[in-house]
This record gives structure tokens, C-alpha cells and sequence, in this order.
């Protein structure tokens, strides 16, 4: 299937996640912050990008905007995952170049239908 970046601070977030896509046998990368979540994107090439948005230092939004915007990464989807679920967010994550929008905790199925829409 596909190889998923899961950028998120929480070790627990990252378990439950990680879980869920390899049992939909996916591969999964991980990193618990921002600058490490963009190196490894540029490193590894992940098909697709899980960002959490409140991480220390680079946060998501600043992440995804860097991943984004660059040529290196730019046709890798990211979506971000957040407890954050104001409508100015949402607006905010769009505008930094995230393609989706999932609000923590994500049902187990919308996440991976908008893995699989967005990787097909």
C-alpha cells in the first residue's frame, strides 16, 4: 500500500494511528515534531503526510506550509490531524496547503477514506 509519515508529539497518537495503518497495511514512518516531520519528508518520500498541528518548536501549520511550498515535497498530500477544530483553523490549514482536515479523535474510517481519496 502506502508509505505514511505520522507527525504528531504524542507517543500514544502515534501508536493508535500507526496501529490502524498497518493493519491496513500501510508502512509507517513517524518523527514528534515539525523540523524532524519536514526532514523526513524530504529524506523518505512518503506518499502522504499526517500532521498534528500544536507541537514544539515548528509547529504543523508552519510545517505543512514548509512541505508545501517546497518543490522537494510539494506533491505529497498532508493532512492535518488536530484536536483544533475551529472553523478558523480549518481555514488556516487549507490556506497553508493541507488537503485535508481530520479533527482528533478521527473515526477509524474517515481517516482511512481520506487516505484512500486522496492517495488514488
Amino acid at each position: 500500500m502506502a508509505r505514511i509519515l505520522i507527525v504528531d508529539d504524542s507517543p500514544t497518537e502515534v501508536k493508535k494511528i500507526s496501529g490502524l495503518l498497518t493493519k491496513n497495511g500501510h508502512e509507517v514512518l513517524s518523527a514528534d515534531n515539525g523540523s524532524d516531520g519536514v526532514a523526513i519528508a524530504r529524506s523518505e518520500q512518503p506518499d502522504l503526510v499526517l500532521m498534528d498541528v500544536v507541537m514544539p518548536g515548528l509547529n504543523g501549520f508552519q510545517a505543512t506550509r514548509q512541505l508545501t511550498r517546497s518543490s522537494e515535497t510539494q506533491h505529497i498530500p498532508v493532512v492535518i490531524v488536530t484536536t483544533k477544530d475551529q472553523e478558523t483553523d480549518r481555514v488556516w490549514g487549507t490556506r497553508q496547503g493541507a488537503r485535508g482536515y481530520l479533527v482528533k479523535p478521527v473515526p477509524e474510517d474517515e481517516l482511512l477514506k481520506t487516505i484512500d481519496d486522496l492517495l488514488s
